[in-house]
């Protein structure tokens, strides 16, 4: 019996994605299993392995093991090349590698990549995965020549150098990801607090990749004739710039007398434009976060809940819905029939994903919070911080990770997946649209 072609299971760009990232997870996960891979030559858990390989490739930085004293040059090899991956999306480097091998690309190998990159047309969608490639490349390289200068005093020309790299690829990706085990095991960059060419190297690799490809290029076309740039660029510059500003100012009036306690007046600032940055899905804390107030937890969760751009190395709900949010509250509360911003009206349906894509997060968030304390009983301050940081993919902890238990290891890595592939618009894809029932049912209404 012949197969017709209606029947064959096609899948959507956002499946695809998912999939890939799935697949490059596993293949990671072997590697990482490997004995070469760790120092000892002791082989890891399978599960620790597809834990790693999952926060590496979701350029989270949750950690089960510090990354140093763990693996060896192999594996530390590995976990850089799949947040490499996965801070570039692996469609991105796929399609870039054919051209390079002479293959022609065509409208479906082109939607692909602007689904992979979210750029908003398939009109010179290759070009800008040209300039994404050359400018991560040019950044990323920039960044590992300022920090080995300060690293290669410190732990020697080559392991400075490695560290240089490692650092400047795991913060332009927002992976969070470090080496600092050299100093001493899980500690991040604290030993650097008040170093201000590290602190300010790694958030300008940060924002730099938080801030989406669509807005480099941007930037790029346009230079400073602002009015020329588009409604997504402004939005995203505009609300990227308020949360750094509010997030620094509330995190210096929060813990001025707590974490930041015995630093002068300017590591104090440094240090809380920092730990502003860095709930931005990166990952990297220069204070002890489990020593933050309740309030600057709350604070942090919040940041980590909006991530950074749309289209860019980092997660979270992405900056330019929850403006989207903010501005739709306010337009109702004024009885605005539109939302506008910038003199343009935002349409009615990106309202509705804002929306939904704010719930499904809140939603997967808190459940997986709820697992976490159903599973190990811990304090729901930790659970839902680490369900914020597993899904927001940024890496922040309050030392728990290393503890979880199994089933939660599966929960965070599942978390940790949804949140780097999107999951609202691949669960949407499964969804069964239909365009020729135009009946509609009637009227209802609600008390509220």
């Amino acid at each position: 019996m012949a197969v017709k072609r209606s029947d064959i299971v096609r899948l959507t760009a956002a499946q695809k994605l998912a999939l890939g990232f799935a697949l490059i997870i596993l293949l990671g996960a072997f590697c990482l299993h490997l004995p070469l891979a760790s120092r000892d030559r002791q082989p890891i858990a399978w599960l620790d392995a597809l834990f790693t390989a999952t926060s590496a490739t979701c350029v989270t930085g949750l950690v089960v093991f510090d990354t140093w004293t763990q693996f060896s040059a192999f594996g530390q090899m590995v976990i850089l090349v799949l947040i490499q991956i996965g801070g570039l999306g692996f469609m991105t480097l796929a399609i870039l590698g054919a051209m390079m091998l002479g293959r022609r690309i065509g409208l479906r190998e082109r939607s692909y990549l602007a689904e992979a990159i979210s750029a908003l047309h398939l009109g010179g969608v290759v070009k800008l995965a040209r300039r994404i490639l050359i400018g991560t490349l040019l950044l990323e390289i920039s960044g590992a020549i300022v920090l080995a200068l300060r690293f290669v005093p410190l732990f020697g020309i080559r392991q400075g150098i490695w560290f240089g790299v490692f650092h400047a690829v795991s913060a332009f990706c927002n992976a969070g990801f470090d080496l600092m085990g050299a100093l001493s095991p899980y500690s991040s960059l604290t030993a650097f607090v008040h170093d201000p060419v590290v602190n300010l190297t790694v958030m300008f690799l940060i924002a730099s990749g938080g801030i989406g490809f669509v807005v480099w290029n941007d930037l790029l076309q346009n230079r400073w004739r602002v009015r020329r740039y588009s409604l997504h660029t402004q939005l995203t510059l505009t609300t990227t710039a308020l949360l750094l500003a509010l997030g620094m100012l509330l995190f210096f009036l929060l813990e001025r007398n707590g974490v930041l306690a015995g630093m002068s007046g300017a590591q104090k600032w440094l240090a809380a434009a920092f730990s502003a940055v860095t709930p931005r899905t990166a990952g990297f804390n220069t204070v002890p976060t489990e020593s933050l107030g309740p309030a600057a937890s709350l604070l942090t969760m919040l940041l980590m809940l909006i991530g950074a751009g749309a289209g860019s190395t980092a997660g979270g709900i992405k900056t330019t819905l929850f403006a989207v949010l903010v501005l739709a509250v306010v337009a109702h509360v004024r009885r605005c029939r539109d939302v506008n911003v910038f003199k343009r009206r935002l349409s009615a349906e990106t309202v509705a994903f804002a929306f939904c894509a704010i719930a499904f997060y809140l939603m997967l968030a808190i459940g997986g919070g709820f697992l976490l304390m159903a599973i190990q009983g811990m304090p729901i301050k930790d659970a839902l911080f680490e369900a914020f940081s597993a899904l927001g993919t940024v890496g922040l902890t309050t030392g728990i990770t290393r503890s979880l238990e199994p089933l939660s290891r599966l929960v965070i890595i599942f978390l940790m997946f949804a949140g780097r592939v999107g999951s609202l618009k691949v669960f949407m894809s499964f969804a069964e649209r239909n365009h020729l029932n135009r009946l509609r049912k009637p009227l209802g209404q609600i008390v509220g």
